[in-house]
């Protein structure tokens, strides 16, 4: 009886190692299929052709598996083939760690984002409101360390009668101010017509949350050289946000760097949701840099800190923060922007003054 069970077993393990090579031929087949497909631009599910061979399987079984078996058996293999062309297919973009093991660094003004050492930071308003207000806080964070300053000449606004910023002027305010104080000048662009102007005077060119699928003006952007902060959309997911870069890296600029600003859910207590998965995502998957915005996050002063330190403590690059001489008459923001006082309180608790050395004005770090 022993050798009786010992023999079929064998007989089994044979099977195995045939169903296995099967198997894998089916699955390489599959994956010719698939990148046909990907060429075309067509669709990898297709619901007829998958009730077409289960039909045939059906009609073709003759037990000792149901029918239900059978078909149950085949859609784990059906599903296994499409995972196999979905992972191929990731593995094309330029995205994709499999396309760029190392980690992309993106340098701006002699401040090096992505190297996973010392995390960046980018302060500045949220407006430029005048000259003289875009100096003093670019005086401010220079002196404080900082290299990356930022400001916003056009404002994408919901209220069509709000401070809609002084457009070209505000870059040349911006542009004067930074000079003036050694920092390098991130900007955000709207339309792809403004893009000269954007090249003679920003260092660093954001596409906003409510620009991250305007896809013509992804591919302008992406056919200059400029290094780009590209924002995560309102409600956008991790997919949508990624393959937004994409358009970036596939017009030919390498130097893109994702930002997470918090979306859109149920909650109302806060401006946005933090996503801290969505930073430690796009760090797995990407070899893309990527920073933070803290201020857009929360929208709340209280919650910059502990938003700071969860942002670092997930993997960030860098955080961008919103500063401001005086909030309380900003034109935009106002609720969510620091003084100078405050400022030096935030820098303080989440730690970056203890790695600064003023005089040097080195970037901050941990």
């Amino acid at each position: 009886m022993e050798a009786k069970i010992r023999s079929l077993r064998d007989q089994i393990d044979v099977l195995n190692l045939e169903i296995l090579e099967q198997l894998s031929r089916r699955a390489e087949i599959a994956e010719a299929i698939g990148e046909l497909q990907t060429q075309t631009g067509s669709s990898h599910y297709d619901p007829v052709r998958e009730s077409e061979m289960l039909e045939a399987l059906v009609a073709a079984n003759k037990g000792p598996f149901s029918d239900a078996t059978v078909k149950s058996l085949f859609k784990q293999i059906f599903q296994a083939s499409m995972q196999l062309e979905q992972e191929q297919d990731k593995k094309t973009y330029l995205t994709s760690k499999s396309q760029e093991r190392s980690a992309t660094i993106v340098e701006v003004g002699g401040v090096r984002i992505g190297t996973g050492e010392s995390p960046v930071l980018i302060a500045g308003p949220c407006a430029i409101e005048s000259a003289e207000q875009v100096s003093m806080t670019a005086q401010k964070v220079a002196t404080s360390g900082v290299k990356l300053f930022r400001g916003g000449a056009f404002k994408p606004r919901t209220d069509p009668y709000s401070f809609q910023g002084h457009g070209e002027e505000g870059l040349k305010m911006g542009r004067a101010a930074a000079d003036e104080h050694g920092l390098a000048f991130v900007a955000e662009i709207m339309d792809a017509k403004d893009l000269p102007a954007f090249e003679q005077y920003a260092d660093v060119l954001q596409i906003g949350a409510r620009n991250m699928q305007n896809f013509t003006l992804l591919k302008a952007v992406g056919q200059s050289r400029k290094p780009v902060l590209l924002k995560r959309g309102l409600s956008a997911t991790i997919q949508e946000w990624v393959m937004a870069a994409e358009y970036l890296l596939y017009e030919g600029n390498p130097n893109v760097i994702l930002c997470e600003r918090g979306i859109r859910t149920f909650e109302t207590t806060t401006r946005n949701t933090l996503d801290v998965s969505a930073v430690a995502l796009a760090k797995q998957e990407t070899h893309l840099p990527v920073v933070v915005d803290v201020t857009h996050s929360g929208g709340r002063r209280d919650l910059l800190v502990p938003l700071t330190k969860a942002a670092l403590a997930i993997g960030a690059d860098g955080i961008m923060i919103e500063v401001h001489p005086n909030p309380a008459v900003a034109l935009s923001d106002q609720k969510q922007q620091l003084d100078f006082d405050a400022f030096d309180a935030y820098l303080d608790a989440t730690g970056y003054h203890k790695k600064l050395s003023p005089e040097r004005h080195e970037v901050y770090g941990f």
